[in-house]
């Protein structure tokens, strides 16, 4: 017996030098330092941590990806109130991933385990068997590069994931601040229109004017009126959903940040292209590998010492007809691969281009609606100097303030337009979220 197990003990150790030479060139795991462990309970969530020669270059531009969110800045609290806050599911699909890879950083390793079986006599026939493959046309460092792959993809899911949260908070954040400035101009509007309204009502009373008068101003004051609780329940609302998404009461925030006018390195879209590439590239080396026969080492030893052993030629799937075919498809998947990378490089800077042109476009509009508004209010200053004057009548004067205070409101509207546009312009850069932060 114990000469037999030390027979079996050289089977295994044969088996496995040619996966140990095979693998003695091959970095052990292109992602030692990235783990990212998803959040238990309460506690803190573990960082990843990266060195660019322990990394693949994916995973390190995604960890060392800038943001370009001004600290201190209102934009800033809010993104950092919604990543404290968040379930990180993406998070926890990466450490699978990650556990994935790791696991198939050993697949070139001896398979060993119990085959039981029940002869026609009734008996239990017991047997301890070893398999390592040989020679598999590279399966093995494909399915290795696939798992790599996996992590990439995950990585790069969790990027867009905390940039998406991110934005989404923020274009909350920008909606509440706009209704809150709306909110509060159209109360200051109501409160200048209600002065006219006892103008027109002294005069009714003494009979210089009639009532059709006071009643448009009457109409106008209730319009405002109206608006202005649409505006505070608009920003009521986008405050609610915005705190419900946030470690942390946001309500008394108030203004706009900044953001900095830089890259954040390729998009996401790019990046996300990438990795699906290497996915469908080692996807398409493992089905060629399929196609074509392997060698493997066999043995096996029983519970009376009997030992057998041998070498087996393997192959997955049969040669047809179409096998050439499907040869000539497995090929052209890099270059199907190539143009998806391609063309989502094209899309994205696309986006991005287009996005920069409605930037400029909103904010010099927002620079001429200052100059339309501080227009508006000379001109409603000297009309409300002839109407003391005698020279201009009450309603005169009221259609100048409502040109005052329309182009008040549409500087408002344009300065809101312009801050999303920056919010949307950084978003389809990926800079919303520091890559060492998620």
């Amino acid at each position: 017996m114990s000469k037999s197990r030390q027979s079996l003990g050289m089977i295994a150790i044969l088996a496995l030098l040619p996966g140990c030479m095979s693998d003695l060139g091959e970095t052990v795991s292109r992602f030692r330092g990235s783990e990212a462990t998803a959040p238990t309970g309460t506690g803190p969530v573990q960082k990843a941590v990266v060195k660019p020669s322990d990394a693949s270059e994916l995973i390190h531009a995604l960890q060392t990806r800038p943001t370009v969110i001004i600290s201190g800045t209102p934009y800033a609290q809010v993104a950092d109130a919604v990543i404290a806050s968040d379930t990180r599911v993406a998070a926890a699909e990466l450490r699978v991933a990650q556990l994935r890879a790791e696991a198939a950083q050993k697949n070139w390793m001896p398979r060993i385990g119990p085959n039981i079986s029940l002869t026609s006599l009734g008996d239990v026939v017991a047997q301890l068997v070893i398999n390592q493959v040989l020679f598999d046309n590279g399966r093995k460092v494909a399915e290795r590069d696939l798992a790599k792959a996996n992590v990439e993809r995950a990585a790069v899911q969790l990027v867009e994931d905390g940039n998406s949260r991110v934005y989404d908070a923020l274009s909350l954040y920008v909606t509440a601040e706009e209704n809150r400035d709306l909110a509060t101009h159209l109360n200051r509007a109501y409160d200048d229109m209600a002065r006219f309204e006892w103008v027109m009502q002294q005069r009714v009373q003494g009979g210089v004017s009639d009532m059709s008068n006071l009643n448009v101003v009457q109409q106008k004051l209730a319009s405002i009126r109206a608006r202005s609780g649409e505006a505070q329940e608009a920003a009521s609302t986008a405050l609610a959903e915005l705190n419900a998404m946030s470690a942390r009461p946001l309500s008394d925030l108030r203004g706009l940040g900044q953001v900095r006018d830089a890259e954040a390195g390729e998009p996401l879209g790019v990046l996300r292209a990438r990795a699906e590439r290497e996915q469908a590239m080692a996807e398409a080396r493992i089905a060629r590998a399929s196609h074509l026969p392997g060698l493997a080492a066999n043995g096996s030893i029983d519970r009376d010492g009997t030992m057998g052993g041998g070498l087996e030629v393997t192959t997955d799937t049969l040669f047809g007809l179409g096998t050439m075919a499907e040869f000539k498809a497995i090929e052209a998947t890099k270059e199907t691969a190539d143009r998806r990378v391609a063309e989502s490089r094209e899309i994205a800077a696309r986006h991005i281009a287009s996005q920069q042109s409605k930037l400029t476009a909103y904010r010099r509009q927002a620079e001429e609606a200052i100059g339309l508004r501080q227009a508006a209010k000379q001109n409603l200053e000297l009309f409300q100097r002839q109407f003391e004057g005698g020279q201009r009548q009450v309603m005169d004067v009221v259609g100048t303030y409502e040109t005052f205070a329309r182009a008040l409101e549409t500087e408002i509207q344009l300065k809101y337009k312009a801050a999303r546009a920056e919010l949307e312009l950084s978003r389809l850069r990926g800079a919303l979220a520091e890559g060492a932060s998620i």
